[in-house]
């Protein structure tokens, strides 16, 4: 399918779970996700498929938010099974968020398909569902610096002088869920990689 829109959708947010990893760059995904449910006072996630979910409507829709709980390399496992069960078409029905090293910071693109750019969670999810057209809204962590290994950088905090930056990023990374739930993929494209300040 393409951007017809379905009865049910499932957005994914990509993180690591535990105390350790809250607030980390690499858990973006699993921010956006809370600020969505808190939006719509939704009901308190429960444990399945490996992670948690609870559900909101968006346009009358029913959404439902996604947090892997496998560790963000392992990520697959857990949405194919709630892919599957809820009977879902990973083409049109399902959006991951997630952070991406190659943008600036705060910076939102949407894609419909497409290679994981390294991004492993997204990867494995990609590999799992045996698909690269799977729509996600990545959230710009810009590039580690040089004196950084990459992978302590994901998973380090933001910096205090970042914080403002990408407090306003992860309201507009909800925004833009909430536009792909009511207008599908293309539009959400259009919209968010063409809007100002973006």
């Amino acid at each position: 399918m393409t951007d017809e829109l379905t009865k049910t959708r499932m957005v994914v947010g990509l993180g690591n779970p535990g105390p350790k990893y809250a607030s980390t760059r690499h858990n973006i995904g699993f921010d956006v996700l809370e600020i969505l449910a808190r939006r719509q006072a939704a009901d308190s996630p429960r444990m399945k498929f490996d992670g948690q979910l609870t559900t909101i409507k968006v346009a009358g829709q029913p959404v439902i938010l996604f947090w892997p709980l496998t560790y963000m390399n392992e990520s697959g496992r857990a949405v194919a099974a709630a892919v599957k069960f809820y009977k879902l078409d990973p083409i049109g029905d399902v959006l991951v968020v997630c952070d991406d090293l190659s943008l600036p910071l705060g910076k939102l693109r949407v894609r419909a398909r497409g290679s994981s750019g390294g991004q492993k969670g997204l990867g494995d999810i990609l590999r799992a569902l045996g698909t690269q057209d799977i729509a996600r809204l990545r959230v710009g962590i810009e590039p580690a610096p040089s004196n950084w290994d990459v992978a302590d950088y994901v998973l380090s905090r933001f910096r205090k002088d970042e914080q403002d930056v990408i407090a306003v990023a992860k309201e507009r990374a909800a925004d833009a869920v909430e536009l792909w739930c009511r207008e599908g993929t293309t539009n959400c494209m259009n919209k968010v990689n063409g809007s100002a300040g973006n």
